[in-house]
């Protein structure tokens, strides 16, 4: 067993084991195995090496975005009269966030003050007063009802409410949108990013970005393609919508600003790509559009008063995406490692085609594969030692600790087998 032990060592030390190679001399399997590696090269060259670009390190972008609107309407609709409308009007929030509405729509109710007032058919039908419960909210209601089922209007009644009195009937949006002008607005993005790992910083505002250029520009994707000032009808048009339509009852858009820079090349070359995409189906008939409510508040003769807008918008979604790539030799190293072991697959297909489906299969087997068959091994009676220690003690040379102990055993069991062999 110690004999053993030692043989197992020395071979894990002083050994070097190699696979057997055996040259098959058949046209189909050697066209098969060249392509295969043909393939698998052009893969690990076109795909990993030049399109993914396996041989780089990657960093994800952090992102700021503001943006600045212009722009002024006239609308002179019949409860507000003339009315100018500017940027300070349209664009909620106005502080420029990278998510804002347009407005381009809106339904006014002027005069709310505080009181009670029937409610409107499709939130408070009723035909006596307890079928109005005191202090109930109904979920399509305007205010607490007062218990009492009052009048509506010659026809029809409803339940009272106390509330912001009159209440706001918004069945009939304006069509042509009130705000349609909007399309010819001005938008003028600015982003700043930065690459943290590689301490690379830029803005949309590129070197050929200039103050005289940035004063006449507006953005096209095929002629001013760098240009950050955009024509909002534009955006509408190439996200595929018509703003006609959405201006109605709104809508949402995303812009998007794509970043993906090779910092193996000068930054220079690291610029913004600008798309567009609509995220409005107009083919649902369930809540359609996008709007919004907000309220101006006044005081008239001491009672406060307001005046109640149903806005009816566009909303834009500014979202950054980008990546940055620069060579690293460990990426390089992993990629190639990777691609060797890729070139396996070769030889995989390659001997299930020669050992399971050509006509030689046989043949191929018998010189690809070497069968051994275990020795039968001969049961005799024998000594102690040769039951019991199947090594040769003597061969034993004393290399170590372990082979003294060997030895020691070896020179016990010797004795032992003297005493068996010459009983007294």
């Amino acid at each position: 067993m110690g004999q053993k032990c030692m043989e197992k060592v020395s071979s894990f030390l002083f050994e070097y084991d190699t696979p057997r190679m055996v040259l098959v001399r058949n046209k189909k399997v050697g066209l098969t195995f060249r392509l295969i590696q043909l393939v698998v090269l052009a893969y690990i060259i076109g795909w990993v090496f030049l399109y993914e670009k396996g041989y780089q390190s990657q960093d994800s972008i952090v992102s700021s975005v503001s943006v600045k609107l212009k722009g002024l309407t006239l609308t002179n609709e019949s409860r507000l009269g003339p009315h100018i409308w500017d940027v300070v009007d349209y664009v909620f929030p106005p502080q420029g966030d990278s998510s804002f509405v347009v407005m381009t729509n809106f339904i006014i109710t002027p005069g709310q003050k505080q009181g009670t007032c029937p409610e409107l058919p499709d939130a408070g039908l009723c035909e006596q007063d307890s079928d109005c419960s005191r202090g109930k909210y109904s979920r399509q209601g305007q205010g607490l009802m007062t218990g009492k089922c009052v009048h509506f209007n010659s026809s029809v009644k409803t339940c009272e409410i106390f509330g912001w009195c009159p209440v706001e009937v918004d069945y009939h949006v304006p069509d042509p949108a009130l705000l349609l002008e909007a399309e010819k607005f001005t938008l003028f993005i600015k982003n700043s990013i930065t690459f943290p790992r590689f301490k690379v910083s830029r803005r949309n505002l590129v070197e050929s970005v200039t103050k005289q250029y940035l004063k006449k520009c507006t953005y096209h994707k095929v002629t001013d393609a760098l240009c950050p000032v955009f024509d909002l009808g534009y955006i509408v048009k190439e996200s595929g919508q018509n703003f006609t339509l959405l201006a109605v009852k709104g809508g949402v858009v995303g812009i998007t600003i794509d970043w993906n820079c090779d910092l193996d090349w000068p930054v220079r070359h690291c610029k913004p790509v600008y798309q567009f995409h609509g995220l409005y189906n107009d083919d649902s008939n369930v809540s359609p559009g996008f709007n919004f409510r907000y309220a101006k508040y006044y005081k008239e003769n001491g009672t406060d008063k307001r005046t109640l807008y149903k806005v009816f918008g566009i909303r834009f979604d500014i979202l950054v995406n980008g990546k940055a790539g620069k060579f690293d030799i460990i990426p390089t190293m992993t990629t190639i490692g990777s691609g060797i072991g890729i070139f396996g697959v070769a030889s995989v297909l390659c001997d299930l085609l020669l050992l399971h489906f050509l006509q030689g299969r046989d043949y191929y087997k018998q010189k690809k594969f070497k069968y051994a068959e275990q020795e039968p091994v001969e049961e005799r009676p024998g000594t102690f030692s040769e039951l019991a220690l199947p090594w040769d003690c003597q061969r034993l040379e004393p290399m170590n600790l372990l082979s003294k102990i060997i030895q020691t055993f070896c020179s016990k069991s010797q004795k032992k087998e003297k005493k068996l062999d010459n009983p007294q």
